[in-house]
């Protein structure tokens, strides 16, 4: 088959490079026809790296109006996703949309439901759901190796600096709304919608500034509690990025998530695995996002249908801006 033809608009978000490298390596899939982003200190700032290098630099409009355009990968800055992948939207492309989905609801449903009533696929870029411990521990919900989950416990953090901490306090939900939603787009995918949200944002350093830096947030379920943390102050805290299941008939532990390390403990055997504690052999992880961008393409040719459907996504951003503090 022809190769999908695919543009990025924006460089500005911090998956951005990363994106259009994985894009470029994907050569026998994509053929990406440049890059626009308008905002001419992203482009100082970001322009130059080798993601970029030999690319054709174009305005949003000249990127949209290019003949045989597929598809547009959505990278700008974090506050511009929502109003940038609408324009995409309207212009009929398929869509890879950067996380998270902006800081009110309504214009990423109206988003969502322009783009099934177009028939067209918006993938958002949570990179852990291709992750083959993900992936493993989807199964082993879904086929029921845990028995009835219980308690789900998720940790995504790091350290930041002031540039970035400056940056992050333009966001009122702070760290839990940049790096909570991966989480709770793992644990909606396994647990369905919560039936409540509770936030517990916090600042480590109320006395510098008024980010929120670090956070808890409770998902509450008929038979079982989902708590996500999240923190841009802990040392070394890639190390710590963790995904915790447990089952009354079962345990998952995976930490780190990336690269992925994941012990499974059963009451009797599953699957192929026996009662007691195992390691979890897992296939090697080709990059961050390939198999991400590999999946986009298979569904854009109608290969496969989108994993994840409108309603989950809306569940994922609902339960997100909840458990930032936002006021739905």
């Amino acid at each position: 088959m022809s190769r999908i033809k695919i543009g990025q608009l924006g460089i500005g978000h911090n998956h951005a490079a990363e994106k259009m490298a994985t894009l470029r390596k994907l050569s026998d899939l994509y053929e990406v026809v440049g890059v626009a982003e308008p905002d001419p200190q992203w482009r100082k700032r970001r322009g130059g790296l080798a993601a970029y290098a030999g690319l054709k630099w174009m305005t949003e409009e000249e990127l949209l109006a290019v003949e045989g355009l597929c598809a547009v990968a959505v990278e700008t800055d974090v506050c511009d996703l929502v109003p940038a992948a609408a324009r995409c939207i309207d212009a009929g492309m398929h869509l890879h949309l950067d996380k998270p989905g902006g800081e009110t609801l309504e214009p990423f449903r109206q988003l969502m439901t322009e783009a099934r009533r177009k028939h067209l696929t918006v993938q958002m870029g949570y990179m852990f759901r291709s992750n083959p411990a993900v992936q493993f521990c989807f199964r082993a919900v879904r086929e029921g190796w845990l028995g009835r989950v219980f308690e789900i416990d998720a940790v995504m953090s790091r350290m930041d600096g002031a540039d970035y901490r400056k940056w992050l306090s333009g966001f009122h939900g702070g760290a839990m709304y940049i790096f909570g939603c991966h989480l709770i787009d793992l644990i909606v995918a396994m647990m369905g919608e919560p039936q409540r949200v509770v936030p517990y944002q916090k600042r480590t350093w109320a006395d510098v500034d008024d980010l929120y830096d670090n956070g808890l947030a409770v998902l509450e379920y008929p038979h079982a509690t989902a708590t996500v943390r999240t923190a841009v102050v802990e040392v070394d805290g890639f190390k710590r990025r963790q995904l915790g299941i447990c089952g009354d008939e079962g345990t998952l532990e995976l930490r780190p998530i990336e690269p992925p390390t994941l012990r499974l403990t059963l009451a009797k055997d599953r699957g192929g695995f026996h009662a007691g504690c195992q390691e979890v052999e897992l296939p090697p992880v080709p990059g961050r996002y390939d198999d991400q961008l590999i999946e986009l393409a298979r569904v854009i040719r109608g290969e496969v249908g989108n994993p994840c459907s409108l309603e989950h996504e809306l569940a994922v951003q609902e339960a997100t801006l909840r458990a930032a503090g936002y006021s739905l």
